[in-house]
Formats: structure tokens, sequence, C-alpha cells
């Protein structure tokens, strides 16, 4: 009973993770982009810090670090973001993330023990201090939705930013 127990706590959040990106919306075409928003992460906040979007829309956001830290871009719901925290603090611990750089070998070393190091999710661009990087997203639901870093502390300290559906 006890490895029946592992083997669901291992494979829970991944089906969790697979539906809850079906609420948020889907990864975008580029033929179907029919927005362009760019983005720029400072240490701490976004600029702007409101988007608004349609159901239905697909969006290419072009978002550059400004900061001087790394940062992320996610686009999910509190409760989300709030699940994919303990991923990033994991990359904190496990030196992948540091201040102002990713540790990118030890990412692809780490991914082929733990997938969750990867960072690898159509909703979200993870960012060294002057890179650029896209997300195109199809705002297929009409979730509430947020942008936010989930780098540790960053949420805590405001780097939301509020998506407006019209």
């Amino acid at each position: 009973m006890y490895r029946i127990v592992i083997s669901l706590i291992i494979f829970f959040p991944s089906i969790c993770f697979a539906s809850s990106m079906k609420m948020i919306g889907k990864k975008g075409e580029t033929k179907d982009v029919t927005k362009v928003i760019n983005v720029k992460m400072f240490d701490n906040y976004y600029e702007p810090n409101e988007i608004t979007v349609r159901k239905g829309e697909t969006v290419k956001f072009i978002v550059k670090n400004m900061g001087e830290l790394v940062h992320e871009l996610n686009i999910a719901t509190k409760e989300m973001h709030k699940k994919h925290q303990p991923e990033m603090a994991k990359m904190v611990e496990n030196e992948i993330l540091l201040a102002d750089r990713i540790d990118k070998n030890k990412m692809k070393e780490m991914a082929k023990i733990d997938h969750s190091m990867a960072h690898k999710h159509a909703n979200s661009v993870l960012l060294e201090p002057n890179k650029t990087g896209e997300i195109i997203w199809k705002f297929s639901t009409s979730a509430k939705l947020e942008i936010a870093c989930n780098v540790p502390g960053h949420y805590e300290a405001g780097m939301i930013a509020k998506i407006i559906k019209d």
C-alpha cells in the first residue's frame, strides 16, 4: 500500500497540471496572433502592469528582462502560481536559479531526474537580465488570470500584472 500512495503522489501533480493548463487557455499558433504585447520585467514589477485581452484572442508576448535579477513571466490563475512556487524554490535550492543567471547545464541534468526542473511550459518564460523571450498564448477561457513571477520572493513582493478580459 505504501508504494501505491507514493505513485499517486508522483503522478497526481502531472494530471492536475495538464487539466489546469486547459482551464487557462493553450499555446497559440503564430499564424493566429491578433495582438502583440511588449512586456518589460523590472526588479519586481512588469510594464505594463495591466493587460487587456479578449476570450479567443491569440496574443504574442515579447518579454524583455530589464532588471538585474532572473525573472519569470507566467500566465496562470493565482492558485496555479501558488502551486508553481515550490518548483521554483526547488530550482533555487538546487542552484539552477541564481540571483542573476540560470545554470542551464544543471537545469538540463536535473530535468532528467525531475521533469519540473526543465521549466518548459507554454505559458511561461524564465529570463536572465537583458534577455528576451516570447510566449504565444490563446486566451480560450474566461478563467481569472494574472501574470506573475514565481522566483522565490518576487510574487510576494508584488511582481504581478493583471489580465483584464474584454
